[in-house]
């Protein structure tokens, strides 16, 4: 398989996470994978060489040029990643999309992206928030609190909303999914914490639309009926495919024009 970016209205998405890397071609005008996604688990450590041979590996075995977008587990400007998550160190002030697209070779460009932001891109387009106007705040439950931050469909980049103070306290410290599993706390008991935080979180930012995403969310009429917000809350849709799906985005997004 193998396509030539926004010409053929298709792009290679890759989601990178700590433990996995999982990618596949994205028909990007209606949000679907073209074939089945591969993934490959995450090398250790994570150093920018070792996951840069797996991205090189995934983009080969698939004959892909064109255009890739790829989600990180950090905070991503103009390129550069400026924090780690579950990845190596070594990561701090690299330039990933230079070393991405220098790995893929010639004839192909990687832009790289927070993989909370690349979440909120998806369903802005494809899922949950998908024709919703103003703003649009997506919050990802899983190991910490991910965040993407929409206006408009339009993403504000690495909100890392999830490190907001609350009670003295980190908020994922207090409202993670990982908390709830490390506790064994009850989903009531987990959705009261929860509630406290997007409650400060819509003092904040008035949204009109949250978006609750992370693998909790599979569970969502489990939790999202306890929570007492004035704004309306709805579970993410494209859940795993989430991060493949909106890496894709992003790099027609900013590439294709």
């Amino acid at each position: 398989m193998s396509g030539s970016g926004a010409s053929s209205g298709q792009a290679f998405g890759i989601d990178i996470g700590g433990t996995g890397i999982k990618g596949a071609p994205v028909d990007t005008a209606t949000g679907e994978l073209v074939t089945e996604r591969k993934r490959i688990l995450t090398p250790q450590p994570a150093t920018p060489e070792a996951v840069a041979k797996v991205v090189a590996e995934m983009v080969s075995e698939a004959g892909w040029t064109g255009l890739i977008g790829a989600t990180f587990p950090a905070v991503i400007k103009h390129g550069v990643a400026q924090s780690a998550a579950n990845v190596d160190e070594s990561w701090v002030g690299t330039d990933a999309d230079k070393v991405f697209s220098e790995a893929v070779g010639p004839g192909s460009e990687v832009i790289v992206l927070n993989d909370a932001d690349a979440a909120g891109i998806a369903e802005a387009r494809f899922g949950a928030a998908k024709g919703v106007d103003g703003v649009v705040i997506m919050l990802t439950f899983g190991t910490g609190i991910g965040s993407a931050l929409l206006m408009d469909g339009v993403l504000v980049p690495n909100t890392e909303l999830g490190h907001l103070e609350l009670d003295g306290y980190d908020a994922e410290s207090r409202a993670a999914a990982s908390v709830r599993d490390e506790h064994g706390m009850s989903y009531k008991k987990w959705a009261k914490r929860v509630n406290d935080y997007m409650t400060h979180v819509e003092r904040l930012f008035t949204p009109d639309l949250f978006v609750v995403g992370g693998g909790v969310s599979k569970n969502a009429d489990k939790w999202v009926p306890l929570l007492e917000l004035k704004t309306p809350v709805k579970p993410a849709q494209l859940l795993n495919d989430a991060g493949i799906v909106g890496a894709a985005l992003a790099a027609v997004d900013r590439l294709g024009e």
